[in-house]
């Protein structure tokens, strides 16, 4: 396998925390899809990352696709229930986070993208973005109410979602300090930040 990605992309982030917590091989291999000379399109026409190439020339995309796949491929470390009511569970935590992560990196493209001039951009529409964040954290702030994992009585694939979330929203938003309003959110990154697979994982500008 080989997998396709960028160090500060947040979906990229929740692959390579699930094949360290997985403690899967996979070489990584850095690729910035914003470059003219990208050839990200070889292996996803829609040009994104995370990509994982499997052994047999085949190419996994979008970040739940290839985290659910990784977590058939060994017993340890299981991060996705069985087929069910808690695998739904787990999944709509998981699509909740990546929404937050959608909403805010459309605000950022819409506040910083080199394509449009300052006239063109839509306060609007950035004030909309970040309002979604601001729901879809709240939402996660409620769903910590009754223990320090989201699902369940251990780590999850509901729990690196999130991490990740959290933590680009650091890298790239500081201004929002989230921390103040969601105090345990707060703790639940610092949790995964003690564990390797996150340290190892930081965003590199």
């Amino acid at each position: 396998m080989k997998l396709i990605g960028s160090l500060t992309s947040p979906y990229v982030r929740k692959v390579r925390v699930v094949l360290a917590e997985k403690k899967l091989e996979c070489p990584f291999v850095t690729e910035d899809v914003w470059s003219a000379q990208t050839t990200i399109g070889q292996d996803n026409p829609l040009g994104k990352v995370p990509c994982l190439r499997l052994e047999g020339g085949e190419a996994l995309y979008d970040s739940s696709v290839i985290v659910e796949y990784l977590d058939t491929l060994s017993p340890v470390g299981r991060l996705i229930p069985p087929p069910g009511r808690e695998r739904a569970q787990v999944k709509t935590w998981e699509a909740l986070a990546d929404g937050v992560l959608d909403a805010a990196i459309l605000a950022r493209l819409e506040a910083t993208w080199a394509g449009r001039s300052e006239a063109q951009r839509s306060p609007a529409w950035i004030e909309r973005q970040l309002g979604k964040v601001a729901a879809g954290m709240a939402e996660l702030e409620h769903g910590l109410q009754h223990g320090p994992w989201l699902h369940g009585s251990h780590l999850g694939l509901a729990d690196i979602a999130a991490g990740c979330t959290l933590a680009w929203l650091e890298f790239r938003f500081p201004e929002l300090n989230w921390r103040e309003q969601h105090p345990r959110l707060g703790q639940l990154l610092e949790r995964l930040m003690q564990r390797p697979s996150f340290a190892n994982t930081r965003p590199v500008a």
